[in-house]
């Protein structure tokens, strides 16, 4: 396939843009700069301009990193633009398309945010949410801004992407250094439920819907068996041969982080990869242990 990949630079698109070639597919990353090397495409997203080659499919991943800089009502504001910036230039990109040019698919970003906070409820793609903060109104109007273009005819997949198992970024790579030090431990009391995939699995999955035609709409890219925090910090203590037995107060969380995303990210979401599952997808990490393992090489 040719595959156009916005957001290729970061800690998801390099992983996946090395899998995508490697497997032989021709792959044109997006770029806000001047092209440095061939397969390069420069584009404006807040300017909305892109001149979309022709392609197969288009993944989407572009977004300002929630975690990079503390939630400030601009930086709340730069996050949704980011997002819903990119987003309405490839739409618009597509539409603009011949219909016989345009790409067949659209892997679309998004994330166990949108189910809001179920709490012990477990949710698959057929749930609805419940209630919710920021992250959980950004999911949601990220998913709003791709859906036009399911109307131009194209396979719109909304990636409802939950914890990726990765040293280089994401969920795990912060905790890396605590937990070395033998100062890690659970979140707050530890219950809430973590929606987590190892990085395996999740670019597998990519490969599966990019191939699967008759895949479309929201798909929660999360491992078969969520765990609790209390669980994950113990199975991550275990992999680095090191206690977890300092708790983060949710105080000390509001303090370093701020209080709405120390809030957010203190949400419990027990989310089940019901679509992957049912249409035959095979996960290699079904367990937490088997994931971090995988993720940190022992």
């Amino acid at each position: 396939m040719r595959v156009v990949v916005s957001g290729s630079s970061g800690f998801l698109g390099t992983k996946l843009v090395a899998r995508l070639e490697e497997a032989g597919h021709d792959v044109v990353r997006l770029v806000r700069r001047a092209p440095a090397r061939s397969g390069e495409l420069q584009w404006d997203p807040a300017g909305g301009k892109l001149d979309l080659p022709t392609a197969d499919a288009v993944v989407n991943l572009a977004g300002a990193n929630i975690g990079d800089k503390r939630w400030t009502e601009k930086y709340k504001r730069e996050l949704l633009s980011s997002r819903t910036e990119a987003t309405g230039t490839l739409v618009g990109a597509i539409e603009k398309l011949p219909p016989r040019e345009r790409p067949r698919t659209l892997l679309q970003m998004s994330g166990v945010d949108w189910y809001g906070d179920p709490g012990e409820t477990a949710v698959d793609e057929a749930s609805e949410p419940t209630g919710g903060g920021f992250l959980t109104e950004m999911a949601q109007t990220w998913e709003r801004a791709a859906a036009p273009v399911a109307g131009a005819g194209v396979r719109v997949v909304y990636l409802r992407t939950g914890l990726p198992m990765g040293t280089e970024g994401g969920y795990l790579k912060p905790l890396l250094l605590p937990f070395r030090l033998g100062v890690g431990g659970r979140l707050s009391n530890g219950q809430a439920w973590l929606p987590w995939i190892s990085m395996p699995d999740w670019l597998a999955a990519m490969e599966f819907l990019l191939a699967r035609d008759d895949i479309a709409g929201p798909v929660n890219l999360t491992g078969p068996e969520p765990v609790r925090n209390r669980e994950f910090a113990a199975a991550l203590g275990r992999r680095l041969r090191r206690p977890a037995l300092f708790p983060v107060p949710a105080l000390a969380l509001k303090v370093v982080a701020g209080a709405q995303f120390a809030g957010e990210i203190l949400l419990s979401r027990r989310v089940l990869p019901a679509v992957l599952r049912d249409r035959g997808f095979v996960f290699v990490h079904r367990r937490i242990d088997d994931a971090l393992a995988a993720a940190l090489h022992r």
